[in-house]
């Protein structure tokens, strides 16, 4: 007969990992079941940018624990984590405005604050840069290869993986406080159950779903070759992210921003563009991105969107972009929480993070989900 787990963990995207993790350092039992033989949703079509400092309340108090666990876990995993922190350029005084605005109210330790003289020395942007500022706290992995191995760490540490694996239902018991997870490949029984689908948690809870207003946003991201060999260390991210990231959206400043972008280049909000970047260790550049958002997306890209990205990327360079890959990302959307949990049953949680921050913030949301839990 199969074991009793202490934990059933639905789903090996980051947010899986992350109550697997906490659930080994707890001393639980774990099995982990995923449709796919590895994970290849949103934790590995991403940035690999750990934004800490760029967010505000709840998620930056789960941001900071999680940006510890992610020390923790490229140490005893065996992956690069780099501190190497975020770059934030502001091409505008409405911008300067923003950032001037984010040092004063989080401090020297959180952000520096470089002047018109300063921000000239980057590798990126050019003349066009009145300022920027350096988020040192803010972490980069490289999302391609970490998910994996953080599976295989937690594999040898005793967690029970099952690949291609999909589940079908999640049956409570009432009198044990147990749950049997039905998949493609027989039962599996466990105290407690966490489902960490992402944005497929319509395929198990769909009135859950229907409940929080979960949609999926599709994502258009480009990798693109290094113009001239370039190397980059931080995330890079622009005035457009600065109407993202809660920490900068949340300024005074931030209004004018929004304002003149609405006023001079309103294409770019009509597609929700983030101007953003990472550097792969082999180089290459992963740039990024624009939003759309359906229950059920299209499967088509809209070239518009990949030529605005190469387009803005092209005036941060100062030279045209050569593709190398283009592919869609996805994560799951809620206009009601940036953390959906529900309790289908009482020996079940519904987890996700619905705000496009699941590396950011997913390591610091599962101890809080797990004390819970058991």
């Amino acid at each position: 007969m199969s074991p009793t787990y202490d934990l059933a963990v639905v789903g090996a995207g980051i947010v899986g990992l992350a109550h697997a993790y906490d659930a080994v350092t707890r001393g639980l039992t774990v099995v982990v079941l995923d449709r796919d033989e590895r994970a290849v949703g949103a934790s590995i079509r991403n940035f690999g940018h750990i934004c800490t400092t760029a967010q505000t309340g709840r998620a930056l108090e789960l941001a900071l624990v999680a940006r510890e666990r992610w020390l923790q876990l490229g140490r005893k995993a065996g992956f690069d984590v780099r501190e190497c922190g975020t770059l934030v350029l502001a091409r505008a005084d409405d911008e300067r405005a923003v950032l001037e605005e984010l040092a004063a109210s989080r401090g020297a330790d959180h952000v520096r604050f470089l002047d018109r003289d300063e921000a000239s020395d980057l590798p990126i942007g050019g003349r066009d840069v009145v300022a920027a500022a350096h988020l040192p706290l803010d972490l980069r992995v490289d999302p391609r290869t970490a998910p994996a191995a953080i599976a295989r760490w937690l594999a040898d540490e005793g967690v029970d993986f099952r690949w291609r694996s999909s589940v079908a239902s999640i049956e409570a018991s009432g009198t044990s406080g147990s749950a049997t997870v039905r998949t493609s490949r027989g039962r599996v029984t466990a105290r407690r159950v966490v489902v960490a689908t992402g944005h497929d948690i319509d395929r198990l809870y769909p009135d859950l779903a229907d409940a929080r207003a979960v949609t999926r946003c599709r994502l258009q991201m480009l990798e693109v070759a290094p113009p001239g060999g370039v190397r980059i260390q931080p995330a890079v991210l622009t005035g457009l992210s600065m109407l993202r990231y809660g920490a900068m959206a949340s300024t005074a400043a931030a209004d004018a921003v929004r304002q003149r972008f609405a006023t001079d280049q309103p294409e770019l909000l009509d597609v929700e563009m983030n101007l953003m970047l990472t550097q792969r260790p082999d180089g290459a550049i992963v740039l990024g991105d624009t939003h759309h958002y359906a229950t059920t997306p299209l499967p088509f890209n809209e070239e518009q969107d990949a030529q605005l990205l190469l387009r803005e990327g092209a005036r941060l360079f100062g030279t045209d972009l050569t593709v190398l890959r283009r592919w869609s990302g996805v994560y799951a959307s809620s206009p009601q929480t940036d953390f959906l949990i529900e309790a289908p049953e009482p020996a079940v949680r519904l987890v996700a993070v619905t705000s496009g921050i699941g590396m950011t913030t997913a390591l610091g949301l599962a101890p809080t989900v797990l004390s819970d839990l058991f």
